[in-house]
């Protein structure tokens, strides 16, 4: 049996872009998704903490030391620029293998910069 659990998380990324009109996804600094070992393509789940929507997408690369956190597509319609949000990804994984798993957590201050890396 698999479960899945948490092993990556960005913590109260500032968003600072908002496209309608792209094909989807949300880009993100790549400094920022490597730190969290998010990697392209990862289907991502996203909790807004300012209106408490929650929506799955998958991360693209925005340019590194950027600070971007772009909400693309039909999601852009859940985010508001400025919000603050939350990047969760996840791994399956046996019951046992859950246990040692330590999830990378990254704290982040308004401008997307790393504050803490838990």
């Amino acid at each position: 049996m698999l479960i899945r659990v948490l092993r990556a998380k960005i913590h109260m990324a500032a968003v600072t872009e908002a496209s309608v009109h792209y094909v989807g996804s949300i880009a993100v600094d790549t400094d920022l998704a490597d730190a969290a070992g998010l990697v392209p393509g990862e289907c991502v789940l996203v909790a807004d903490v300012n209106n408490g929507q929650r929506f799955e997408t998958y991360v693209m690369p925005a340019p590194p030391g950027s600070g971007t956190v772009c909400v693309n597509g039909a999601a852009a319609r859940l985010a508001s620029v400025g919000d603050r949000i939350i990047i969760m990804g996840w791994a399956q994984v046996t019951p046992e293998e859950a246990r040692s798993l330590k999830p990378t957590v990254l704290l982040l201050n308004e401008k997307n910069k790393i504050l803490r890396k838990l």
